[in-house]
């Protein structure tokens, strides 16, 4: 196979690479939505309880200046975002320093940062860079001293983290994976170490330590270490195995009663700053309260509210907060009888895509991941502005596609099954009428009856729609509809990883991660098309009016205006690694994203010149909302080009 490739100079090359760069920290798109997410951790300035900042697992810290009613993004950690943000602190000296402690989610490596204009701004801390900080603490009677526990052990600053020394002993098979810390009010050189696997203790800074694991089952992983701020010989430690309490400085530990086995982890134990007997523990099914110091416990939420983190409003106490997976911040002003969301303007959301309604400009419509009864479908009516859930009957279903019929009717692809909207809810839909015998494997095709009640239960990855004929990819294979998805044939293909169906002349193009299929007969039969060499897999594809087919991967882009006979590569486009190719009709442009960069691009198909907008967010997919762009980043939900952007670009470039 030959291909044209087309030429670029080198310096221009070199400037289509360098100008995005230089703006990549301005012209953000704000995220709008859906509000919710993962939160999660809490600091409060000590002077104004009301002034709380949030911690979230990618990164980003946000502030509330009004008790969590309302959020604002304020800054993000480190230089991706992979951090989790465990741990932050306000200095009880100077309510301007902040500190925070993180870990990466999927390798090692994390930090402490610290920050002298109230979170604006931060600074990883030299001496802790690469560490994965699970816990940080300062210690209540020394405001200069901090400990931290990492995943190699325990460190400690005495300088408010100029410098840091490691505590406990060097390469200890026991002192390490550090989960929780607690500094005694009272003397900052006895420290408390949770491990995931029992606690520890030292009264001397360090220089000896000893296990405290009297009454606790062995091999607990203690996620909280609790100290009675008025009596510190009072402790709660919550572990896998349960919840225990020490009245004796740890040398002995009781399992407390009323929080059930199955509720294994306990996050936060959080005490009323007003009634040492009222405490709080945060599990991963629900929150419990103890009113008589841990004699009995209550459940106050559904079993299904994951629980990260507890803020208790010192001024009021009946005002709590918690930070959970799936549902962002859940606020109480009752003292736990009830709670509601309290997300406004907080937005880290794994939405998976996103549906612009074809009959209601302004109307969205996001399909959320890992939200389980907090996540599926949100719809907007307002450009984004503003979300609601719209759930109803999905189930907790993850939601990974949408598509909507010439009527109006949206359908969602689901990891079991698909579901369509009616103003009841959701119910089950993708029913079978018939089912090849042999997928893609002969010539000929035999359709046999399937039995009454068949429908696509299995995870559905991606609807293409073109008219009334529609493709679910499906861990099943891919069936095909001719009635926008009243009813299923298939599948048509037994192979997973379909990332694209469209339409070229009278050839029906499937593209694979690995290879392109064609089809001259709607799905009957398939044969191979040829696909570019320069790429090592197929990441995104779009069609063109004009019948060029774009396929896009890790090295680039490639297009063909001969069904794969020739493939010409677009040299000059200055990112690779493409993750969504979509054909924009408003500006007869294709729209491409890269997973390495915050810029988007719009191509046109005949110049082979291109426009580009700096997003400020990693996406994945590209859509039009009437003159403007909406975008989907990974996890911070859906963000939405300004208004003032509208028909403009930042810059502009080409072959």
């Amino acid at each position: 196979m030959r291909f044209r490739p087309f030429v670029a100079s080198a310096s221009l090359l070199l400037c289509l690479l360098t100008v995005p760069a230089l703006h990549a920290a301005i012209h953000h798109w704000p995220a709008v939505g859906p509000d919710g997410g993962d939160a999660r951790s809490f600091a409060a300035d000590p002077a104004h309880p009301s002034h709380l900042y949030l911690g979230t697992a990618n990164s980003w810290i946000y502030q509330s200046v009004d008790g969590g009613a309302h959020w604002t993004r304020l800054a993000q950690l480190g230089t991706g975002d992979d951090l989790v943000i465990d741990h932050i602190i306000v200095d009880e000296r100077d309510p301007h320093t902040l500190y925070a402690g993180a870990w990466r989610l999927d390798r090692f490596g994390g930090g402490v940062f610290v920050s002298h204009d109230s979170g604006a701004t931060w600074t990883e801390l030299t001496g802790m860079d690469g560490q994965s900080v699970r816990a940080l603490a300062q210690a209540p009677s020394n405001s200069h001293i901090l400990v931290a526990g990492t995943i190699s052990g325990v460190y400690r600053t005495e300088d408010s983290g100029q410098h840091w020394k490691e505590i406990s002993p060097a390469g200890s098979g026991e002192i390490r994976e550090v989960q929780s810390i607690a500094v005694d009010p009272t003397d900052p050189d006895t420290v408390y170490a949770g491990t995931w696997h029992l606690p520890w203790k030292t009264t001397d800074g360090g220089r000896h330590w000893f296990n405290i694991k009297k009454g606790i089952i062995t091999d607990s992983d203690v996620f909280s270490i609790l100290i009675d701020p008025q009596l510190p010989t009072v402790l709660y430690a919550s572990a896998c195995s349960g919840i225990y309490r020490s009245d004796n400085g740890g040398l002995l530990f009781r399992k407390v009663q009323g929080i059930p086995t199955t509720a294994r982890r306990t996050r936060s134990i959080k005490e009323d700053p007003q009634n040492r007997d009222v405490v709080y523990a945060g599990t991963t099914e629900g929150l419990y309260k103890t009113l008589n110091g841990g004699k009995s416990w209550n459940r106050l939420t559904s079993p299904y509210v994951i629980i990260n983190d507890i803020y208790i409003d010192p001024a009021n106490p009946q005002h709590v907060l918690m930070a959970t997976d799936e549902s962002g911040v859940l606020a109480s002003n009752d003292g736990g009888k009830s709670f509601e969301p309290s997300n406004s303007g907080f937005s880290e959301r794994v939405v998976s895509s996103v549906l612009v309604d074809h009959q209601h400009p302004g109307t969205l419509y996001a399909g959320v991941v890992n939200g389980k009864s907090f996540g599926g479908v949100f719809v907007s009516h307002d450009d984004g502005r503003t979300w609601a859930q719209q759930s109803n009957g999905l189930g907790g279903r993850d939601v990974f596609a949408l598509a909507q019929s010439s009527d109006g009717t949206v359908y969602a692809g689901t990891n079991s099954g698909l579901y369509r909207w009616s103003p009841s809810g959701w119910a089950q839909d993708g029913k079978i009428v018939n089912r090849p015998s042999h997928a893609a494997s002969s010539r000929r095709r035999i359709h046999r009856p399937v039995a009454s009640g068949a429908h696509i239960d299995s995870r559905v990855n991606h609807l293409f729609t073109r008219g009334p004929v529609w493709y679910a990819v499906t861990e099943g294979g891919v069936y095909l509809s001719h009635n926008e998805g009243a009813t299923w044939q298939g599948p048509i293909l037994r192979r997973d990883g379909y990332i694209y169906f469209g339409t070229l002349g009278s050839r029906t193009v499937a593209v694979n991660r690995d290879s392109i299929s064609y089809s001259t007969d709607n799905g009957q039969t398939w044969r191979t098309m040829y696909r570019p060499l320069g790429l090592s897999s197929l990441t995104a594809a779009t069609i063109t009016p004009d019948g060029t087919l774009w396929v896009g991967g890790p090295q680039g882009i490639y297009f063909t205006h001969d069904a794969g006979l020739r493939w010409f590569q677009l040299k000059r486009l200055p990112v690779n690694a493409i993750n969504s190719l979509t054909w924009d009709p408003a500006q007869n442009s294709v729209l491409l994203s890269s997973s390495d960069s915050t810029v988007v691009y719009a191509i046109n198909p005949k110049t082979y010149t291109w426009k580009w907008w700096n997003t400020g967010w990693l996406v994945h997919a590209i859509h039009t909302l009437g003159n403007r762009l909406v975008a989907v980043s990974y996890s911070n939900g859906v963000v939405v080009q300004p208004a003032s952007q509208s028909g403009t670009a930042l810059a502009e470039g080409g072959n």
